[in-house]
């Protein structure tokens, strides 16, 4: 038994039901089912979980939209279930907030796993660091409340992009390969990984960098990965 809170948002009784037994059986016993979106954003400002695991297709609204609400409030990991096995779908997952995607059918086995090595990603970023913040030119991270300031003002990060500019930033001037990037903020292994660093280091770019196309802070070394520098120093 551990103490880490679980939200599963399903409309189908039997999936709520298999993944609670799942969990169950990997010691998650604090677990909150829920069958629509509007009743999920407003448990997890009640619950504050730890992970949720979110259904696409809701009844009342998708869980895209469910995820933007939730990204507002809250940085937990969060999980895509979803029927829809488009590249398209899954980039769209992720690029709204989202931390995993997996399709159906699935099995419940493989999603307590990927419950699992959330909860070990989201434990390793709140390790304290030997510091508790830098600045980099106009932009301050701050690794102890996981934010991040540029020019005083609060950039809204979703956890993975909160991640993946704490790890430039640890290693900064230094470049970081996608794959290693992968491999450090999801958990897993690279292969195929491109897209998705790609689409998270793009969002991330529009939210601080002045002109996304010619960035200052995160720059693509070609062929290599990428590095943070701070424009002060060039």
């Amino acid at each position: 038994m551990n103490d880490y809170k679980i939200m599963i948002v399903d409309d189908e009784p039997d999936i709520l039901d298999l993944l609670e037994k799942a969990l169950r059986i990997e010691g998650y016993d604090r677990i909150t089912k829920i069958d629509n979106g509007l009743s999920a954003v407003t448990a997890c400002k009640e619950l504050n979980p730890d992970v949720i695991i979110l259904d696409v297709m809701l009844p009342d609204i998708d869980g895209y939209q469910v995820c933007q609400q939730i990204r507002e409030i809250s940085l937990c990991p969060i999980l895509f279930l979803s029927a829809k096995n488009d590249e398209l779908d899954k980039l769209l997952g992720l690029a709204v907030g989202g931390d995993d995607y997996v399709t159906k059918p699935f099995s419940p086995k493989e999603i307590a796993y990927r419950v699992k090595a959330q909860l070990r990603r989201a434990a390793y970023g709140q390790e304290p660091p030997d510091h508790e913040s830098i600045r980099i030119g106009e932009l301050t991270i701050d690794f102890k409340g996981c934010r991040a300031m540029k020019s005083g003002l609060p950039l809204e990060l979703t956890t993975k992009e909160f991640e993946i500019l704490r790890h430039l930033a640890e290693n900064k001037g230094r470049v970081i390969s996608r794959e290693r990037l992968y491999e450090t903020i999801w958990g897993e292994d690279s292969f195929g990984c491109d897209n998705t660093v790609m689409v998270h280091i793009r969002h991330l770019r529009k939210k601080l960098e002045i002109d996304p196309a010619a960035p200052q802070y995160i720059v693509t070394m070609k062929g290599l990965g990428y590095k943070l520098v701070d424009p002060d120093e060039k």
